[in-house]
């Protein structure tokens, strides 16, 4: 991949240098692509995500988001499961399936089909999504990542029926929350980005006009904002989760969990149009500034890239696509967070 000339976010630069005409590489050696152990359909859909909500993609990223489309629309099988693992050179393996990959392979044509740079994209990608929905996931997270690609789609084909009732599945899979206020989550343990629940839950609520959906999701987000701030900074659960009796600050702690906080908080700001969610995107902003746990920035000065974990002695240095994807979906609030201030 060429430079990236004038980046709005310095890792977009990382991002080039993570990708070739296939996609994204997963793993990074420090700043190094790893290469032998190849693409997933997780990162090159987050990757997609993160492209098209630039307001000014430009030459180079035009052309890595149609690399990521080609990418999603080859992982997406005849029934429309979807393959997550890819090698060097291109060739797949493994089966596909309805796990996380399915549902951030249909976040992202929902995406796509809302902002995509190409009109053509943006066409195909309705029909990917729809051939993706035909299928359904028994795990939350996977339902709750497609369902927010549903939101997606909604929001520039309000009666699409299909994206309606896979909102309203993933409400279903969710479930109630628990009757006890002080463990109101749907299960015994939080686990990985555990905001994209309660963000799922405040979209439905929204697109299908359930206000009960919606007070529940704000409630969920509140609860987990709450439990993850310590000492005025953001603390997020570690990468083996955590359970009612656990107790921040724990380790390794993860971009990802960042990242979805501060998506579900943009979100929740958006409906409800009480600022007070802000807070919870300049925690999460901020989190990767290096107002942490151990007051350590969270992304290269020189290469721009996200470090891939907080650890008790500081960041691992090594800067793989989720972490740095993470670092530009949350700084992308930023941006939007200076644009509403200016027009308030």
């Amino acid at each position: 991949m060429p430079a990236l000339r004038s980046p709005r976010l310095p890792a977009w630069r990382h991002v080039l240098a993570m990708s070739d005409g296939i996609g994204m590489f997963e793993h990074a050696d420090l700043a190094a692509p790893r290469l032998e152990h190849g693409y997933c359909t997780d990162d090159v859909a987050r990757l997609l995500i993160a492209i098209v909500r630039e307001p000014d993609h430009g030459r180079e990223l035009n052309e890595l988001a149609r690399v990521c489309f080609r990418f999603l629309a080859d992982s997406q099988g005849a029934t429309g499961r979807t393959r997550n693992r890819r090698r060097a050179g291109g060739r797949w393996h493994g089966r596909r399936g309805v796990e996380d990959c399915w549902g951030r392979s249909t976040w992202a044509f929902g995406s796509a089909a809302r902002s995509a740079p190409d009109e053509w994209m943006r066409t195909s990608a309705v029909a990917y999504f729809g051939h993706a929905v035909g299928q359904r996931s028994p795990h939350r997270r996977a339902m709750a990542f497609a369902a927010l690609g549903a939101a997606e789609l909604l929001t520039v084909h309000p009666r699409h029926g299909r994206a309606l009732q896979l909102l309203s599945d993933a409400v279903a899979t969710i479930g109630p929350l628990d009757d006890d206020p002080e463990w109101p989550w749907p299960e015994q343990r939080l686990a990985y980005a555990n905001a994209a629940i309660p963000e799922v839950l405040i979209a439905a609520g929204t697109s299908l006009d359930r206000p009960d959906v919606l007070a529940d999701g704000l409630v969920l987000l509140r609860w987990l904002l709450d439990r993850q701030i310590v000492d005025g900074h953001l603390s997020p659960v570690p990468v083996d989760g955590a359970g009612r009796d656990d107790r921040a600050p724990a380790f390794d702690q993860q971009p990802i969990e960042v990242a979805a906080l501060a998506d579900a908080c943009a979100r929740a700001e958006s409906v409800t149009g009480d600022p007070e969610w802000r807070d919870g995107v300049d925690l999460a902003i901020a989190w990767f500034d290096g107002h942490n746990d151990v007051d350590t920035v969270m992304s290269d000065p020189i290469t721009g890239g996200g470090f891939d974990g907080l650890t008790p002695d500081g960041a691992n240095l090594n800067q793989g696509a989720e972490s740095t994807l993470a670092l530009i979906s949350t700084m992308q609030h930023r941006r939007s967070t200076r644009l509403t201030a200016r027009s308030g």
